[in-house]
């Protein structure tokens, strides 16, 4: 797998482009992704570490992820909270607690995954992420839909409330092409940004306020372990 300019060859990276955020309420984390009014992010970069134990022997280890804005400077810093036998014996379908701390050590976001099965034939069982900022307060849920065949979700609130859909394509496993996850206003119409699984990385514009941002940063992280974290592990191989 190649990796995109400016990150390592042995990094898989996933690439988040989002248009000026709304104005919002300060959480922890919100100066990353919004500095300044004069100065936003228009980028961020997801760079996951790949592991020499996976690598050489293929030992499941916790993942660990690198966040960098457009300029390549660190933003944030996440790492997977596992043990060993949920690792080896659920794989990409596990639950995991993902802490995501800046550059100064803090943590300010907690990505909370539970166990539920992966069947389309199970749709009381589907996958869900919690989001939640410092003191577990919950900014945001990512919650799957249930489709025969296409892969869905629905962004909601710390409410509950629904706010954005997220659609892909019946085909997800494509070498040679973008596979794209649309990010939709609820009724379908607009589209406001996507996610975008490519050759070498993934895309995600997007116009939402911080909160529901760093929801859909949640986001990209479920959806990377529900359709490519295998794929991720056998490309690092080559």
């Amino acid at each position: 797998m190649h990796a995109p300019s400016g990150s390592h060859g042995d990094d898989n990276t996933t690439d988040i482009t989002q248009l000026p955020p709304k104005t919002g309420i300060l959480i922890p984390g919100e100066e990353e992704l919004c500095p300044t009014k004069k100065s936003l992010i228009d980028q961020l970069l997801v760079h996951q570490k790949v592991e020499l134990m996976e690598v050489l022997l293929g030992w499941e280890t916790n993942n660990q992820y690198v966040v960098k804005n457009s300029l390549g400077q660190q933003v944030f810093l996440a790492a997977e909270e596992n043990n060993l036998w949920t690792r080896q014996l659920c794989g990409p379908m596990r639950s995991f607690i993902l802490h995501i701390q800046n550059n100064v050590g803090h943590e300010v976001l907690t990505l909370t995954r539970p166990l539920k099965c992966s069947s389309c034939w199970f749709p009381c069982c589907l996958q869900e992420l919690e989001v939640q900022a410092p003191l577990g307060n919950p900014l945001g849920y990512v919650i799957q839909e249930w489709h025969p065949y296409l892969p869905k979700f629905t962004i909601k609130n710390s409410r509950k409330e629904a706010v954005l859909h997220i659609v892909g394509s019946y085909c997800h496993c494509n070498c040679f092409s973008d596979v794209i996850f649309k990010v939709t206003s609820l009724d379908g119409a607009s589209v406001i940004g996507k996610i975008c699984k490519q050759w070498t990385g993934m895309e995600f514009p997007m116009d939402l306020d911080v909160k529901i941002k760093a929801v859909i940063l949640g986001a990209c992280f479920l959806i990377d372990f529900m359709y490519f974290e295998n794929s991720t592990k056998q490309n690092s191989h080559h």
